[in-house]
Protein backbone atom coordinates (compact mmCIF):
# COMPACT_ATOMS: atom_id res chain seq x y z
CA UNK A 1 0.00 0.00 0.00
CA UNK A 2 1.12 3.60 -0.90
CA UNK A 3 2.12 5.71 1.79
CA UNK A 4 1.30 8.72 -0.26
CA UNK A 5 -2.56 9.44 -1.11
CA UNK A 6 -3.10 8.76 -4.95
CA UNK A 7 -4.84 12.18 -5.11
CA UNK A 8 -1.66 13.72 -3.85
CA UNK A 9 0.45 11.77 -6.38
CA UNK A 10 -1.42 14.11 -9.00
CA UNK A 11 -1.48 16.56 -7.98
CA UNK A 12 2.49 17.15 -7.93
CA UNK A 13 2.53 15.67 -11.45
CA UNK A 14 -0.13 18.51 -12.21
CA UNK A 15 2.13 20.91 -10.59
CA UNK A 16 5.02 20.11 -12.32
CA UNK A 17 3.69 20.04 -15.70
CA UNK A 18 2.35 23.20 -15.13
CA UNK A 19 4.29 26.01 -17.19
CA UNK A 20 4.59 29.28 -15.83
CA UNK A 21 6.27 32.66 -17.50
CA UNK A 22 7.09 35.58 -15.56
CA UNK A 23 7.45 38.72 -17.29
CA UNK A 24 9.43 40.92 -15.20
CA UNK A 25 12.32 40.35 -12.57
CA UNK A 26 11.69 43.40 -10.28
CA UNK A 27 10.85 42.02 -6.57
CA UNK A 28 7.68 41.58 -7.50
CA UNK A 29 8.61 39.24 -10.44
CA UNK A 30 10.84 37.28 -8.60
CA UNK A 31 8.66 36.35 -5.46
CA UNK A 32 6.04 35.16 -7.59
CA UNK A 33 8.05 33.19 -9.40
CA UNK A 34 9.70 31.97 -6.05
CA UNK A 35 5.87 31.02 -5.14
CA UNK A 36 5.41 28.99 -8.15
CA UNK A 37 9.04 27.14 -8.17
CA UNK A 38 8.46 26.16 -4.52
CA UNK A 39 5.84 23.50 -5.22
CA UNK A 40 7.18 21.98 -8.39
CA UNK A 41 5.86 24.07 -11.11
CA UNK A 42 8.54 24.82 -14.22
CA UNK A 43 9.59 28.82 -14.31
CA UNK A 44 10.77 30.92 -16.63
CA UNK A 45 11.40 34.64 -15.87
CA UNK A 46 12.42 37.37 -18.39
CA UNK A 47 13.83 40.62 -17.86
CA UNK A 48 14.39 43.39 -20.11
CA UNK A 49 17.13 44.92 -18.50
CA UNK A 50 20.62 43.25 -17.88
CA UNK A 51 20.12 42.35 -14.46
CA UNK A 52 17.31 41.32 -11.84
CA UNK A 53 16.22 43.43 -9.08
CA UNK A 54 14.77 46.48 -11.33
CA UNK A 55 15.16 49.23 -8.43
CA UNK A 56 17.01 47.14 -6.03
CA UNK A 57 20.13 47.98 -7.33
CA UNK A 58 23.59 48.83 -6.28
CA UNK A 59 26.61 50.26 -8.38
CA UNK A 60 30.34 51.06 -7.43
CA UNK A 61 30.63 54.96 -6.35
CA UNK A 62 33.74 56.63 -4.35
CA UNK A 63 35.41 52.87 -4.50
CA UNK A 64 32.34 51.61 -1.98
CA UNK A 65 29.21 49.30 -3.25
CA UNK A 66 26.37 51.42 -2.10
CA UNK A 67 22.58 50.82 -2.76
CA UNK A 68 21.10 53.52 -6.12
CA UNK A 69 17.43 52.15 -5.66
CA UNK A 70 15.42 51.08 -2.94
CA UNK A 71 17.61 50.58 0.37
CA UNK A 72 14.70 49.16 3.13
CA UNK A 73 11.84 47.80 4.11
CA UNK A 74 8.87 48.40 6.70
CA UNK A 75 8.51 45.70 9.34
CA UNK A 76 5.44 46.82 10.12
CA UNK A 77 3.43 43.83 8.68
CA UNK A 78 6.51 41.13 9.02
CA UNK A 79 6.06 39.92 4.89
CA UNK A 80 9.59 41.23 4.14
CA UNK A 81 11.18 39.67 7.34
CA UNK A 82 9.34 36.08 6.76
CA UNK A 83 10.78 36.12 3.17
CA UNK A 84 14.04 37.14 4.31
CA UNK A 85 14.26 34.65 6.80
CA UNK A 86 13.03 32.44 4.64
CA UNK A 87 15.66 33.01 2.47
CA UNK A 88 18.42 32.02 5.25
CA UNK A 89 19.29 36.07 5.52
CA UNK A 90 18.22 36.74 8.58
CA UNK A 91 21.36 37.17 10.23
CA UNK A 92 22.00 39.93 7.52
CA UNK A 93 19.03 41.98 8.35
CA UNK A 94 20.23 45.16 10.34
CA UNK A 95 18.17 48.09 11.84
CA UNK A 96 19.71 51.87 11.32
CA UNK A 97 21.52 53.24 14.11
CA UNK A 98 19.90 56.70 13.64
CA UNK A 99 16.13 57.11 12.49
CA UNK A 100 15.24 60.86 12.84
CA UNK A 101 13.85 62.60 10.09
CA UNK A 102 13.88 66.32 9.69
CA UNK A 103 11.80 68.67 7.67
CA UNK A 104 14.33 71.33 5.92
CA UNK A 105 13.48 75.07 4.23
CA UNK A 106 11.68 76.58 7.12
CA UNK A 107 12.14 79.93 8.59
CA UNK A 108 11.57 83.60 6.88
CA UNK A 109 14.96 82.51 4.77
CA UNK A 110 14.24 79.24 4.17
CA UNK A 111 17.53 77.89 6.23
CA UNK A 112 16.49 76.57 8.93
CA UNK A 113 15.33 72.99 9.91
CA UNK A 114 14.13 71.03 12.52
CA UNK A 115 13.43 67.63 13.73
CA UNK A 116 9.81 65.70 12.88
CA UNK A 117 8.24 65.83 15.94
CA UNK A 118 7.86 62.79 17.88
CA UNK A 119 4.33 62.79 18.83
CA UNK A 120 2.97 63.15 15.47
CA UNK A 121 1.27 60.91 12.45
CA UNK A 122 1.85 61.55 9.24
CA UNK A 123 3.01 65.18 10.20
CA UNK A 124 0.13 66.27 12.36
CA UNK A 125 0.78 67.09 15.60
CA UNK A 126 -0.64 66.13 18.74
CA UNK A 127 0.15 69.24 20.73
CA UNK A 128 0.32 72.13 18.69
CA UNK A 129 1.50 74.15 21.91
CA UNK A 130 4.34 71.51 22.15
CA UNK A 131 8.12 72.75 21.58
CA UNK A 132 9.06 70.71 19.19
CA UNK A 133 6.38 71.58 16.93
CA UNK A 134 6.83 75.60 17.74
CA UNK A 135 10.03 76.11 14.60
CA UNK A 136 7.39 74.34 12.45
CA UNK A 137 4.68 76.91 12.55
CA UNK A 138 5.66 79.51 15.17
CA UNK A 139 3.36 81.42 17.81
CA UNK A 140 0.61 82.65 15.15
CA UNK A 141 0.23 78.89 13.94
CA UNK A 142 0.11 77.52 16.66
CA UNK A 143 -2.70 79.50 17.73
CA UNK A 144 -4.40 78.44 14.12
CA UNK A 145 -4.00 74.66 15.23
CA UNK A 146 -5.34 75.03 18.88
CA UNK A 147 -9.08 76.06 16.62
CA UNK A 148 -8.98 72.25 15.93
CA UNK A 149 -9.82 71.87 19.88
CA UNK A 150 -12.54 74.48 19.60
CA UNK A 151 -14.02 73.79 16.20
CA UNK A 152 -17.79 71.63 15.74
CA UNK A 153 -16.97 68.24 15.18
CA UNK A 154 -19.40 68.52 11.96
CA UNK A 155 -17.48 66.45 9.76
CA UNK A 156 -15.71 64.23 11.94
CA UNK A 157 -14.45 61.16 10.86
CA UNK A 158 -15.79 62.02 6.91
CA UNK A 159 -13.05 63.86 5.08
CA UNK A 160 -10.84 61.50 3.43
CA UNK A 161 -8.52 63.89 1.64
CA UNK A 162 -5.58 64.65 3.54
CA UNK A 163 -4.99 68.36 3.11
CA UNK A 164 -8.62 69.20 3.43
CA UNK A 165 -8.92 67.29 6.45
CA UNK A 166 -5.63 68.88 8.33
CA UNK A 167 -6.12 72.47 6.11
CA UNK A 168 -9.31 72.89 7.51
CA UNK A 169 -8.92 71.60 11.18
CA UNK A 170 -5.26 73.25 11.81
CA UNK A 171 -4.47 75.69 9.27
CA UNK A 172 -2.17 76.15 6.28
CA UNK A 173 1.29 76.04 8.58
CA UNK A 174 0.86 72.59 9.56
CA UNK A 175 -0.09 71.65 6.26
CA UNK A 176 2.43 73.37 3.82
CA UNK A 177 5.56 72.74 6.83
CA UNK A 178 4.88 69.63 8.22
CA UNK A 179 2.61 67.17 6.45
CA UNK A 180 3.40 67.78 2.81
CA UNK A 181 7.47 67.65 3.32
CA UNK A 182 6.96 63.90 4.70
CA UNK A 183 4.11 63.03 1.94
CA UNK A 184 5.91 64.99 -1.20
CA UNK A 185 9.68 63.45 0.00
CA UNK A 186 8.85 59.77 0.93
CA UNK A 187 5.94 59.10 -2.01
CA UNK A 188 6.10 62.32 -4.44
CA UNK A 189 2.07 62.99 -3.44
CA UNK A 190 0.73 65.91 -2.52
CA UNK A 191 -1.44 65.91 0.42
CA UNK A 192 -4.54 66.41 -1.50
CA UNK A 193 -3.85 63.58 -3.22
CA UNK A 194 -3.74 61.14 -0.24
CA UNK A 195 -6.72 59.18 1.11
CA UNK A 196 -6.50 59.30 5.06
CA UNK A 197 -8.33 56.38 6.19
CA UNK A 198 -5.60 54.53 3.97
CA UNK A 199 -2.50 56.64 4.88
CA UNK A 200 -3.47 56.54 8.45
CA UNK A 201 -5.93 53.71 9.52
CA UNK A 202 -7.82 54.77 12.44
CA UNK A 203 -7.75 58.01 12.87
CA UNK A 204 -10.96 58.64 11.54
CA UNK A 205 -12.37 56.88 13.64
CA UNK A 206 -10.17 58.32 16.73
CA UNK A 207 -11.38 61.65 15.25
CA UNK A 208 -14.81 60.57 16.27
CA UNK A 209 -13.62 59.57 19.94
CA UNK A 210 -11.93 62.77 20.69
CA UNK A 211 -13.21 65.33 18.79
CA UNK A 212 -10.62 66.83 17.76
CA UNK A 213 -7.90 66.06 15.45
CA UNK A 214 -4.84 66.64 17.82
CA UNK A 215 -6.76 64.45 20.34
CA UNK A 216 -7.03 61.77 17.19
CA UNK A 217 -3.04 61.92 16.83
CA UNK A 218 -2.83 61.33 20.59
CA UNK A 219 -4.67 58.30 20.49
CA UNK A 220 -3.43 56.33 17.78
CA UNK A 221 0.40 57.27 19.20
CA UNK A 222 -0.93 55.67 22.21
CA UNK A 223 -0.69 51.89 20.47
CA UNK A 224 2.18 52.99 18.17
CA UNK A 225 5.01 50.52 17.65
CA UNK A 226 7.99 51.62 19.21
CA UNK A 227 11.89 51.26 17.11
CA UNK A 228 12.53 52.98 13.58
CA UNK A 229 10.18 50.53 11.72
CA UNK A 230 12.79 49.83 9.25
CA UNK A 231 15.42 47.56 8.14
CA UNK A 232 17.63 46.48 5.75
CA UNK A 233 20.15 43.99 4.68
CA UNK A 234 24.15 44.66 5.70
CA UNK A 235 25.65 44.53 2.64
CA UNK A 236 22.69 46.45 0.91
CA UNK A 237 19.45 45.07 -0.54
CA UNK A 238 20.52 43.35 -3.52
CA UNK A 239 21.84 40.54 -1.43
CA UNK A 240 18.31 40.21 -1.10
CA UNK A 241 17.50 39.84 -4.91
CA UNK A 242 21.17 37.40 -5.50
CA UNK A 243 19.67 35.22 -2.55
CA UNK A 244 16.18 34.68 -4.86
CA UNK A 245 18.29 34.16 -8.14
CA UNK A 246 19.90 31.37 -5.96
CA UNK A 247 16.97 29.87 -4.58
CA UNK A 248 15.28 30.06 -7.84
CA UNK A 249 18.17 28.51 -9.74
CA UNK A 250 17.91 25.57 -6.87
CA UNK A 251 14.92 24.92 -7.38
CA UNK A 252 15.45 24.86 -11.42
CA UNK A 253 13.93 28.07 -12.55
CA UNK A 254 15.64 29.62 -15.75
CA UNK A 255 16.20 33.69 -15.65
CA UNK A 256 16.87 35.32 -18.69
CA UNK A 257 18.04 38.97 -18.92
CA UNK A 258 18.07 41.58 -22.17
CA UNK A 259 15.29 39.89 -22.81
CA UNK A 260 12.06 42.34 -23.59
CA UNK A 261 9.01 40.84 -24.47
CA UNK A 262 7.13 42.99 -26.93
CA UNK A 263 3.37 40.87 -27.18
CA UNK A 264 1.38 38.21 -25.10
CA UNK A 265 -1.07 35.92 -26.75
CA UNK A 266 -3.16 33.50 -25.45
CA UNK A 267 -3.95 30.73 -27.79
CA UNK A 268 -6.93 28.55 -28.33
CA UNK A 269 -5.60 26.14 -25.55
CA UNK A 270 -5.94 28.52 -22.95
CA UNK A 271 -1.95 28.70 -22.72
CA UNK A 272 0.08 32.05 -22.85
CA UNK A 273 3.12 32.85 -25.44
CA UNK A 274 5.48 35.98 -25.72
CA UNK A 275 7.00 37.84 -28.43
CA UNK A 276 10.45 38.59 -26.80
CA UNK A 277 13.67 40.04 -28.05
CA UNK A 278 17.16 40.09 -26.86
CA UNK A 279 19.04 43.25 -26.34
CA UNK A 280 20.81 42.75 -29.68
CA UNK A 281 17.48 42.32 -31.34
CA UNK A 282 17.78 38.68 -31.71
CA UNK A 283 14.31 36.06 -31.09
CA UNK A 284 14.37 34.47 -27.58
CA UNK A 285 12.25 31.75 -27.82
CA UNK A 286 10.22 30.56 -24.87
CA UNK A 287 7.56 27.41 -24.50
CA UNK A 288 4.11 28.50 -24.10
CA UNK A 289 2.72 28.66 -20.46
CA UNK A 290 -0.19 27.26 -18.73
CA UNK A 291 0.49 30.45 -15.82
CA UNK A 292 1.28 34.00 -17.22
CA UNK A 293 2.40 37.05 -14.49
CA UNK A 294 3.14 40.64 -15.64
CA UNK A 295 5.63 41.53 -13.37
CA UNK A 296 6.51 44.95 -15.31
CA UNK A 297 6.12 48.68 -14.91
CA UNK A 298 2.47 50.54 -14.94
CA UNK A 299 3.05 51.19 -19.08
CA UNK A 300 4.56 48.56 -20.08
CA UNK A 301 2.00 46.64 -17.62
CA UNK A 302 -0.69 48.38 -20.14
CA UNK A 303 0.86 47.41 -23.39
CA UNK A 304 1.06 44.10 -22.84
CA UNK A 305 -2.54 43.56 -21.18
CA UNK A 306 -4.97 45.86 -22.46
CA UNK A 307 -6.01 43.44 -25.47
CA UNK A 308 -6.90 40.86 -22.64
CA UNK A 309 -8.28 42.49 -20.12
CA UNK A 310 -10.23 45.60 -21.35
CA UNK A 311 -10.72 48.92 -21.40
CA UNK A 312 -10.61 49.00 -17.51
CA UNK A 313 -6.40 48.64 -17.67
CA UNK A 314 -6.33 51.95 -20.22
CA UNK A 315 -8.66 53.72 -17.49
CA UNK A 316 -6.85 53.32 -14.24
CA UNK A 317 -3.09 54.33 -16.09
CA UNK A 318 -3.96 57.96 -17.34
CA UNK A 319 -1.95 60.05 -15.10
CA UNK A 320 1.64 60.70 -16.23
CA UNK A 321 4.04 58.90 -14.06
CA UNK A 322 6.23 60.13 -11.58
CA UNK A 323 10.19 60.52 -11.89
CA UNK A 324 12.28 60.28 -9.15
CA UNK A 325 16.21 60.53 -10.02
CA UNK A 326 17.93 59.48 -7.05
CA UNK A 327 21.65 60.94 -7.14
CA UNK A 328 24.01 59.39 -4.90
CA UNK A 329 27.03 61.30 -3.67
CA UNK A 330 30.03 59.80 -1.69
CA UNK A 331 31.80 63.06 0.15
CA UNK A 332 34.66 63.50 2.25
CA UNK A 333 32.80 65.54 5.26
CA UNK A 334 34.30 64.86 8.88
CA UNK A 335 31.15 67.61 9.53
CA UNK A 336 29.14 65.03 8.61
CA UNK A 337 29.91 62.23 11.06
CA UNK A 338 27.99 63.13 13.90
CA UNK A 339 24.79 63.08 11.53
CA UNK A 340 23.69 66.63 12.65
CA UNK A 341 20.57 65.93 10.84
CA UNK A 342 19.51 62.64 11.41
CA UNK A 343 18.78 59.82 8.77
CA UNK A 344 16.72 61.40 6.38
CA UNK A 345 16.28 65.34 5.45
CA UNK A 346 12.66 66.45 3.35
CA UNK A 347 12.63 69.87 2.12
CA UNK A 348 9.12 72.11 2.36
CA UNK A 349 7.88 71.68 -1.00
CA UNK A 350 9.19 74.70 -3.23
CA UNK A 351 11.67 75.95 -1.01
CA UNK A 352 14.86 73.36 -2.98
CA UNK A 353 14.72 71.83 -6.06
CA UNK A 354 15.87 68.39 -3.69
CA UNK A 355 12.75 66.64 -2.25
CA UNK A 356 14.78 65.15 0.21
CA UNK A 357 18.05 63.40 1.01
CA UNK A 358 19.14 60.34 2.84
CA UNK A 359 22.28 60.03 4.96
CA UNK A 360 22.99 56.82 4.20
CA UNK A 361 26.65 56.24 6.32
CA UNK A 362 24.37 57.81 9.38
CA UNK A 363 21.51 55.54 8.90
CA UNK A 364 23.20 51.94 8.61
CA UNK A 365 26.15 50.72 10.86
CA UNK A 366 27.84 48.55 8.01
CA UNK A 367 27.89 51.04 5.24
CA UNK A 368 29.32 53.78 7.97
CA UNK A 369 32.23 51.01 8.64
CA UNK A 370 32.74 49.88 5.04
CA UNK A 371 33.53 53.72 4.03
CA UNK A 372 35.65 55.06 7.23
CA UNK A 373 35.49 58.18 9.51
CA UNK A 374 35.31 60.94 7.84
CA UNK A 375 33.37 59.88 4.27
CA UNK A 376 29.73 59.57 3.99
CA UNK A 377 27.14 58.19 1.30
CA UNK A 378 24.32 60.34 0.23
CA UNK A 379 21.32 60.47 -1.17
CA UNK A 380 19.72 62.97 -2.85
CA UNK A 381 15.77 62.61 -4.63
CA UNK A 382 14.61 65.24 -7.52
CA UNK A 383 11.57 65.08 -8.88
CA UNK A 384 9.67 65.15 -12.14
CA UNK A 385 7.43 63.78 -14.58
CA UNK A 386 7.53 61.47 -18.11
CA UNK A 387 6.87 64.90 -19.58
CA UNK A 388 9.48 67.34 -17.34
CA UNK A 389 12.34 64.59 -15.86
CA UNK A 390 14.49 65.67 -13.39
CA UNK A 391 17.31 67.64 -14.86
CA UNK A 392 16.47 67.86 -18.39
CA UNK A 393 18.99 69.66 -20.30
CA UNK A 394 21.94 69.16 -17.57
CA UNK A 395 25.18 67.57 -18.04
CA UNK A 396 26.33 65.19 -15.89
CA UNK A 397 28.87 67.63 -13.95
CA UNK A 398 25.80 69.96 -13.81
CA UNK A 399 23.79 67.38 -11.86
CA UNK A 400 26.33 66.32 -9.33
CA UNK A 401 26.79 70.28 -8.38
CA UNK A 402 22.96 70.56 -8.14
CA UNK A 403 22.95 67.85 -5.56
CA UNK A 404 26.11 68.81 -3.83
CA UNK A 405 24.01 72.46 -3.83
CA UNK A 406 21.54 71.09 -2.39
CA UNK A 407 23.07 68.59 0.26
CA UNK A 408 24.59 71.50 1.49
CA UNK A 409 21.17 73.33 2.17
CA UNK A 410 19.56 70.56 3.34
CA UNK A 411 21.84 69.67 6.21
CA UNK A 412 23.39 72.38 6.98
CA UNK A 413 26.93 71.95 6.05
CA UNK A 414 28.47 73.30 2.95
CA UNK A 415 30.38 70.56 1.02
CA UNK A 416 33.17 71.70 -1.39
CA UNK A 417 33.30 70.38 -4.77
CA UNK A 418 36.89 68.89 -3.80
CA UNK A 419 34.97 66.72 -1.33
CA UNK A 420 33.48 65.07 -4.01
CA UNK A 421 34.92 61.11 -4.60
CA UNK A 422 31.88 59.93 -6.49
CA UNK A 423 28.37 60.72 -8.44
CA UNK A 424 25.85 58.47 -9.55
CA UNK A 425 22.45 59.04 -11.04
CA UNK A 426 19.59 56.47 -11.31
CA UNK A 427 16.51 57.19 -12.68
CA UNK A 428 12.84 55.37 -11.48
CA UNK A 429 9.33 55.43 -11.98
CA UNK A 430 7.93 56.70 -8.96
CA UNK A 431 4.89 54.16 -7.67
CA UNK A 432 1.82 55.65 -5.67
CA UNK A 433 1.71 54.77 -2.66
CA UNK A 434 -1.89 52.74 -1.65
CA UNK A 435 -2.76 55.51 0.75
CA UNK A 436 -3.17 57.51 -3.17
CA UNK A 437 -6.57 58.96 -3.41
CA UNK A 438 -8.63 56.79 -6.04
CA UNK A 439 -5.58 54.16 -5.82
CA UNK A 440 -8.11 50.67 -4.52
CA UNK A 441 -10.31 51.67 -7.19
CA UNK A 442 -8.63 52.33 -10.15
CA UNK A 443 -6.86 48.83 -9.16
CA UNK A 444 -9.22 47.24 -8.02
CA UNK A 445 -11.22 47.44 -11.28
CA UNK A 446 -8.09 45.96 -13.09
CA UNK A 447 -7.89 43.05 -10.44
CA UNK A 448 -10.97 41.80 -11.58
CA UNK A 449 -10.62 41.81 -15.08
CA UNK A 450 -7.55 40.08 -14.51
CA UNK A 451 -8.80 37.73 -12.21
CA UNK A 452 -11.49 36.77 -14.43
CA UNK A 453 -8.88 36.04 -16.83
CA UNK A 454 -7.66 32.10 -15.99
CA UNK A 455 -4.03 31.49 -15.41
CA UNK A 456 -3.80 35.62 -15.47
CA UNK A 457 -2.05 37.60 -12.78
CA UNK A 458 -0.05 41.34 -12.39
CA UNK A 459 1.84 42.19 -9.97
CA UNK A 460 4.58 45.09 -9.23
CA UNK A 461 4.44 48.52 -7.17
CA UNK A 462 2.00 50.35 -9.50
CA UNK A 463 -0.18 47.92 -8.71
CA UNK A 464 0.61 46.70 -4.34
CA UNK A 465 1.19 50.21 -3.68
CA UNK A 466 4.73 51.78 -3.35
CA UNK A 467 6.97 50.04 -0.50
CA UNK A 468 8.41 46.52 -0.40
CA UNK A 469 6.70 45.01 1.87
CA UNK A 470 3.17 45.83 0.06
CA UNK A 471 4.97 44.51 -2.90
CA UNK A 472 6.25 41.31 -1.70
CA UNK A 473 2.90 40.85 -0.34
CA UNK A 474 1.01 41.51 -3.24
CA UNK A 475 2.86 39.13 -5.35
CA UNK A 476 2.50 36.21 -2.71
CA UNK A 477 -1.28 36.96 -2.41
CA UNK A 478 -1.35 36.86 -6.20
CA UNK A 479 1.08 33.59 -7.00
CA UNK A 480 -1.78 31.72 -4.06
CA UNK A 481 -3.99 32.48 -5.75
CA UNK A 482 -3.05 31.51 -9.23
CA UNK A 483 -1.67 28.42 -7.44
CA UNK A 484 -4.89 27.46 -5.91
CA UNK A 485 -7.04 28.13 -9.53
CA UNK A 486 -4.71 25.93 -11.97
CA UNK A 487 -4.16 23.43 -9.61
CA UNK A 488 -6.98 22.93 -7.73
CA UNK A 489 -10.12 23.96 -9.36
CA UNK A 490 -10.96 22.17 -13.08
CA UNK A 491 -10.63 24.69 -16.15
CA UNK A 492 -14.03 26.57 -17.49
CA UNK A 493 -16.00 24.28 -20.21
CA UNK A 494 -15.02 25.37 -23.60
Amino acid sequence: MSATPEPFDALVTHAHETRVLVVGAGIAGLVAALECAKVGMPVTVLEAAGRPGGTIAEAEVGGLRVDVGASCWSTADGDVDALVAELDLAPRAVSPSASATWIAGLGRSGAAAAPVPADSVLGIPANPWAQDVRPFIGLSGAWRAYLDRLRPPLTIGKERNLDRLVRTRMGDAVVDRMVAPLSVGRFGLAPSHVDVAAAAPGLSSALTRTGSLGGAVADLLVDRATGPGIKSLEGGMPRLVDALVDRLVTLGAELVVDARVSGVERGADGRWSVTAESAGGEQVVVAPADVLFVATGQQDAARLLAAHVGASLDDSMTDAARLREIVTLVVDAPDLDSAPRGAEVYAVPGTRRASGLVHQTARWDWLSRAAGPGRHVLSVAFDGSIDDPPHAGLDEAEVAALARDEASALLGVQLEAAAVRGVHRARFTLAPPASAIGHDDATGSVRTAIAGTRGLAAVGSWFAGSGLSRVVADAQSEAERLRRTVLWESPPAA
